[in-house]
Formats: structure tokens, sequence, C-alpha cells
């Protein structure tokens, strides 16, 4: 837009010694602009990567792309018939004028770019990385950030040795559930692997091993990829990583049943506030004991939480033994039967889903003994805590409520919840919570 400013006026005192022919070119500048960076962004020219990248072509890149946009600017002009309007000798100073200065504001922007990334002030997703010893040292900071956009926050050294086996050695296990640890305890986004890529032993159990966890997890190109991309006679468009595990949803997606969740939460909250009020007062004056029950449950990622329900028992198990409640359990007051049986017992769950840890739909958690007792029995069962456990789940409105006394039983709500995840929708979410409203008219399979 300077330049066509410029090598208009320019010209003109040239040419003529006055600016009276300026006013057409006040609009060429910002149309040229619009169409450079349309076509600049389709390319990957703004992209932080490239502006980072070692290999600089952003002069034959830059020209190139001017050339298109003169192109297109002297079509428009053909078709407008509007040719005559402009002096040739402006369009040519324009022409000439404008890459120059994008040459030069493209490197100013590069050095600007690359002293804010020095100073740590550009980041990029956060990552853990595990791999073996080797893939990880010949891996930088820098490298990670310019070539995939990841942010190192720590690194796990998986053992090196090489083994034949079908399953992980004592110090495979151990190094891979650290990862697991710090991934969940740092928040982090990425799960990155560093393996040669063709130790695929390693690399089919450390996947198998990490399907516990929800986060994406990417397979880095190893040392001799990365030389071959790196050399001149190959060209690659884009950073080479291999994607062995998507989240299960999409930033948008949870966005969106985050909000749905903010606002039922609220709402319902609000409606059931004197039901709330009368549940309490109902379960001080029927048994010795406190109002809320409080208990550790596996939440998103596996990360504990305490889940609140109105205490319905005489007993407050939270510990390496929970027994389920089964039909007519003598622990259960007076009091509580209504309330399982009407499920407003689970009304104040409400809370946990206003503070994050819970959602209005998603697959019921269940008590750490029986995480830890089901998942050694089912092999999907991990998968369960790859979204935010709900107050209500496509399991339950499927008629898989209540005690789960045989291994079936649970494995059919295991099933259930992995075909909730794979199928999620905001519409699915709205069905299932219309469903459980009629679910709940129903009593026989609760108690």
């Amino acid at each position: 837009m300077f330049a066509s400013v410029v090598g208009t006026g320019l010209y003109q005192i040239v040419a003529n010694g006055d600016l009276s022919h300026l006013e057409p070119f006040l609009g060429v500048g910002p149309v040229a602009a619009l169409l450079y960076v349309l076509i600049g962004s389709s390319t990957g020219l703004y992209n932080l990567r490239a502006a980072l990248a070692k290999n600089r072509r952003d002069l034959g890149r830059i020209f190139a792309q001017w050339s298109l946009v003169s192109l297109l600017m002297t079509l428009l002009a053909f078709l407008m018939k509007s040719g005559a309007v402009y002096s040739r000798g402006s369009v040519v100073c324009f022409g000439l004028l404008a890459p120059v200065l994008l040459v030069g504001c493209r490197r100013l922007a590069r050095r600007l770019v690359s002293d804010v990334v020095a100073d740590g002030q550009v980041r990029g997703r956060r990552a853990i990385l595990l791999g073996t010893n080797e893939e990880l040292a010949s891996l930088g900071v820098e490298e990670l950030l310019e070539k995939f956009g990841l942010t190192e926050i720590e690194r796990v050294v998986f053992p090196s040795a090489r083994g034949s086996g079908f399953a992980m050695s004592v110090g495979e296990a151990a190094a891979l559930e650290r990862a697991i640890v710090v991934a969940r305890f740092h928040a982090a986004e990425d799960i990155i692997l560093a393996f040669p890529w063709n130790d695929t032993r390693k690399i089919e159990l450390v996947r198998d091993g990490l399907r516990i966890s929800p986060l994406p997890v990417q397979l880095l190109p190893d040392r001799r990829i990365r030389s071959l991309a790196g050399n001149p006679s190959f060209r690659l468009r884009n950073s080479l990583s291999v994607e062995i595990q998507r989240g299960p949803l999409s930033r948008a997606e949870q966005l969106a049943k985050r909000l749905l969740d903010v606002c039922g939460a609220l709402v319902g909250l609000v409606l059931l506030a004197p039901l709330m009020t009368l549940s309490a007062i109902a379960i001080k004056l029927d048994s010795p004991g406190p109002v809320f029950f409080r208990q550790r449950r596996n939440g998103f990622n596996a990360k504990q939480f305490p889940i609140f329900k109105f205490r319905t028992m005489s007993v407050m198990e939270d510990g390496a033994t929970v027994v389920q409640a089964k039909r007519s359990d003598p622990r259960v007051t007076r009091v509580g039967r209504l309330l399982r049986r009407s499920s407003i017992d689970e009304v104040p769950q409400l809370i946990n889903v206003l503070l994050g840890e819970m959602s209005l739909v998603g697959p019921r958690p269940h008590a750490l003994a029986h995480d830890g007792h089901y998942g050694k029995l089912l092999s999907d069962y991990a998968f369960r805590h790859h979204v935010k456990p709900g107050i209500t789940g496509w399991a339950q409105v499927r008629g898989f409520r209540g005690e789960t006394a045989q291994v079936e039983q649970m494995k059919g709500r295991v099933d259930c919840d992995l075909w909730y995840i794979n199928n999620w929708s905001l519409t699915l979410d709205l069905k299932i919570l219309l469903l459980t409203c009629l679910e709940i008219t129903n009593r026989r399979s609760a108690y």
C-alpha cells in the first residue's frame, strides 16, 4: 500500500512536477495487498515455522507471488476497462518498488520473530518427549519449535536395550508410566515419541501403553529420516510426523461441550435448589452423618477428583475396597433408598460439572478400586478416561445401570461408553439428556 502511493507520487513529481493523478492509485494498493495476503496465506508464507525456517527461499517466493498479483491486477483492469486511467510509468514504479519493500519487511519481520522466540515469548504446543537417548539427543529445543511447533516440557528417556519379547521390561514400563504421569501433572497437550522407525516392537508397545492417555500422540521422524528431509534434493511441503493417536474431541468441540455443561449445570442448580434443600434436611433427620458423600474418582486423563453425591448409605467407603450397592442393600438408609430410586442423589454432581471435573454427559466414573479391577480385565477400559466423566451417559440410557456383578455387564457398559466417545456430537448429548429424564421414571433398574 505504501508502494502504490509513494511509487506513483515519485513518478508524478518527476514526470509532471505535481501530484495531480494520484487518486486512482489510492485504491490499487489495498486491492493488491489483499490479493498478496490471500495468496501468501494459502501458500504458508505467514506460518510461524516458515518464518523460522533455516532454508531462506523468501526472495523467490515473494517475487513469484508479486508477479501473480501483478497479473491478477492487470486482468482486473482489463475486465473493468479501466486500464487507460492508470499511467504506465506509475504502474511500473509501483510494480518495482513493492517487491523491494516486501523483501525488506519480510527480513525485518523474520528478525523480530526470531528475537521473540529466542526470548521464550513464543511457544508451541506443550509436549512431553518420550524416546531413546540417542534420538532425544539429536532433537534441539529450537528444532522442535521450528519444524514441529512444539514446546518441550520434559524429556523421558526410554531404555534403549533391544528386545524381542511381546511385553515391556520393568524399566520400559516404568519410563512409560512416568511419561503419562508427567504429562498429566504438567497439563501437556501432546505426547511426542522419538524412536528409530525400524524398531517396530518399541513403537507398538508404547502405542498400546499410551491408550490410557487421551492426549494426541505423534511419532517424530528419526535421525535418518530427518537427514534425508534436510537434503536439498528432497522437497517436503510440511514437517513429517505420524499421528498414531488423536485426541477424542477437537478444541472447538470441547468448547461447545463445555458451554452446554456450564449452562445446563447453572440452570439445573437454580431449578433444583428447593429439592436439594429438602433432601439435605431429610438426610440429617433420617440418620447420623454428613449430608454429602464424597469419594475419589478418576476423571479426564485418569486425574482424580472428589465426586459429590447426597449420602444414601450408612458407610463412607473410599479406599482399596469398595463394595457396590446391591438390591435391598442393608447399608442404604430409608431416605437414601428414595433418593437412589429417583436419582436425586446424583444432583450434587452439578457442582462437579461447574468445577470442570465432570460433564453432563459422559462415561460414568467408578470408584478407584473398581477402575483398578476392571482395568486389568478389560483391555479397552482405559479409553473411558479419554473424555470427562458424566452425570449420565449412553450406557445408562441403554440399560447398563446398577451393580456389575459379572464382567460381561461391565463390558457392555464399556462398549457403550466407547461408542459414545467415537460418535460424540451435541445432538447426541441432548438426546441422552432427554432419554435420561425418561429413564428416571423407570424405577426398576435403580436401587
